[in-house]
């Protein structure tokens, strides 16, 4: 059967994505440095498209499509722009392979096999960012950046040895932790922003723990509320832990408890009533998680509350 014009592309290698680009084969297999912002692209190019490695993206003059509030006020030298392998990305709009861009990293998983950063990677969170949630970067913080990239760049034009994926994965490593760094301080700079998402954030979690909601919907998922408020779950959770202390779904669980100790407190339901009115499927499932919380069981709970 033919596919839908429209149907995603899928680059298993970087070769493939270095055709699409009309570039020559890369130097590496596994990793290469794509420099220009003004790349020709190849057919295929510009459609929604799937790659099956790591894009690290620097794009000048890059600019937030969508606002909160009265707008960013974010730095204009340009930003990075990050990408997780099995992610569908859009069209030529959002930055394809290469395209538009001053700098492209693409990293295939198994370059980082036996390092620790093939587990590391994961746990940062701006690789499964949204398109307008790019790191914006300032003049210095750029210069940090594109160094790095640089240094790989010319690391991986040089005559390869046997330290030569050694340094290249430790510059990515580096520029990761700069990364990581310079989001969690646009968290802070956009901090006027986003307590006008944490107002809403409370304002839908409130909305979710009234009447009859929960029994009808179910507990409210993290990707529930990131949906709800326009940004991506990761995003939504790391700008929490960055401003308040706890994640997205630590919010939930403080909600959840709250409810519980309340109706526990003040009402004649059973405890199983409790824990279907809160939204579980099962009384036990409610008894383990307000037992991790609070060290006691819901009836130990009541029976000390009405002790008091």
């Amino acid at each position: 059967m033919k596919k839908p014009e429209n149907a995603p592309v899928r680059f298993a290698s970087l070769s493939e994505a270095h055709r699409a680009l009309g570039l020559p084969s890369p130097q590496h297999p596994l990793i290469s440095l794509v420099r220009g912002a003004n790349t020709p692209p190849g057919e295929g190019a510009n459609r929604p498209h799937v790659l099956s490695f790591y894009k690290i993206s620097y794009r000048p003059g890059l600019s937030s499509p969508l606002r909160y509030g009265q707008g960013y006020y974010d730095f204009e030298e340009g930003g990075l722009l990050f990408a997780a392998p099995n992610q569908l990305l859009g069209g030529m709009e959002e930055g394809t392979v290469g395209a538009c861009s001053q700098y492209t990293l693409l990293v295939h998983p198994d370059f980082l096999a036996g390092y620790p950063l093939a587990k590391k990677i994961h746990h940062y969170g701006f690789f499964t960012y949204s398109v307008h949630e790019a790191l914006h970067v300032s003049p210095s913080e750029k210069d940090v950046l594109l160094a790095l990239l640089e240094t790989i760049g010319a690391e991986l034009a040089s005559r390869l040895d046997e330290f030569s994926q050694d340094v290249v994965v430790a510059q990515l490593e580096l520029l990761l932790t700069y990364a990581n760094r310079f989001y969690k301080r646009q968290f802070l700079t956009r901090q006027v922003v986003h307590s006008g998402l944490l107002q809403q954030l409370e304002e839908i979690l409130a909305e979710c723990f009234g009447s009859e909601n929960l029994l009808n919907r179910g507990i409210p998922t993290v990707q529930y509320l990131a949906q709800r408020l326009h940004v991506s779950p990761s995003y939504l959770s790391d700008m929490l832990r960055t401003l308040t202390g706890q994640s997205a779904q630590q919010h939930i669980h403080d909600k959840l408890i709250e409810q519980a100790k309340e109706q526990l407190a003040t009402t004649s339901l059973s405890v199983s009533e409790v824990a279907y009115a809160l939204g579980f499927e099962h009384p036990q499932s409610f008894s383990r998680f307000f037992k991790s919380k609070m060290a006691l069981s819901p009836l130990a709970f009541r029976q000390s509350f009405q002790r008091n």
